[in-house]
């Protein structure tokens, strides 16, 4: 399974390296947002979750991975540039859905306030527009390493919380690459930080609000930092929202663990393709409908 690999140039500012699943008997093309200081390469178990059943488009954000080398980095990006990246490239790819996981969610949620026209599915991962006291500790304590440039101590801090649940093997590999990055890559993750602790949260919710599509809304069971239950808060604004809880499993969903991985597909192919196998995990599914609100 080779992807079809391009690097695309957008709006004339950044360089974005891209993957391409082709799938000949695919209907639809999906296409999925990394969380921060991640790469195409976290995408691997969920490429092969969802394809050949779609088109599945995998990409690295322009200070990120190997787009990095293509850009200059002079200054960071927010919220909003990342959301307009994921529009270019939802249009280039004719994507009809979109899947992010952890920090994604905050370009996805950007993107899908735009209501493009083309997307008609979203499903956003492990995220919740809560900063509840073990994110904050973990915020709080990653601003300051990443400040310092404290490599050791950054790799070690996502491994004993966000990455609690991962197997040795996943563990070892997180150390290397977090412990690896380059400084203006720590550079972006300090930026962000500092948005989300210094920033009103509100602005995720304003967001929501203006999204028209359905959105499946999925966190893991033991994930104490974007929080099954914290997440549900979307349920108010989103007005097409459903929520899934895959048991047994933290912030990782499909790395943790066979089972996790399982569910998780089941979760996806019965969210974005009806009639699939019901999911094997606890599973709400809510389309109240809200009133919009600007």
């Amino acid at each position: 399974m080779r992807p079809e690999i391009a690097v695309l140039d957008i709006q004339g500012q950044y360089r974005v390296y891209t993957e391409f699943y082709r799938a000949d008997a695919a209907e639809k093309t999906i296409i999925l947002v990394n969380g921060s200081m991640a790469t195409t390469a976290s995408f691997a178990q969920t490429v092969k979750s969802l394809h050949p059943q779609f088109n599945v488009v995998l990409y690295d954000q322009p200070y990120a991975g190997r787009s990095k080398t293509h850009n200059r980095h002079e200054h960071m990006l927010t919220k909003e540039v990342e959301g307009q990246i994921l529009l270019e490239l939802i249009d280039h790819f004719a994507a009809e859905h979109v899947l992010s996981f952890s920090w994604g969610g905050v370009a996805t949620l950007v993107a899908l306030s735009h209501r493009p026209r083309r997307v008609e599915k979203a499903v956003i991962s492990s995220f919740s527009p809560v900063i509840n006291a073990p994110m904050r500790d973990y915020l709080e304590r990653g601003v300051d390493f990443l400040g310092n440039l404290d490599r050791p101590n950054v790799g070690h801090l996502v491994n004993s919380t966000l990455g609690k649940y991962l197997p040795p093997l996943f563990k070892r590999f997180n150390y290397r690459h977090v412990s690896n990055l380059a400084a203006h890559e720590y550079g972006q993750m300090h930026f962000h930080i500092n948005q989300v602790l210094n920033s009103d949260r509100q602005c995720y919710l304003k967001a929501a609000r203006q999204i028209d599509i359905p959105v499946l809304f999925l966190n893991g069971e033991w994930d104490e930092y974007t929080s099954a239950q914290d997440a549900r808060l979307f349920e108010q604004h989103v007005a097409k929202s459903s929520f899934g809880t895959i048991q047994a499993t933290g912030h990782f969903l499909d790395m943790e663990h066979k089972a996790a991985c399982n569910d998780s597909r089941r979760a996806l192919m019965s969210f974005l393709k009806p009639g699939q196998s019901a999911p094997r995990l606890h599973y709400q599914q809510g389309q109240t409908q809200h009133a919009s609100s600007m």
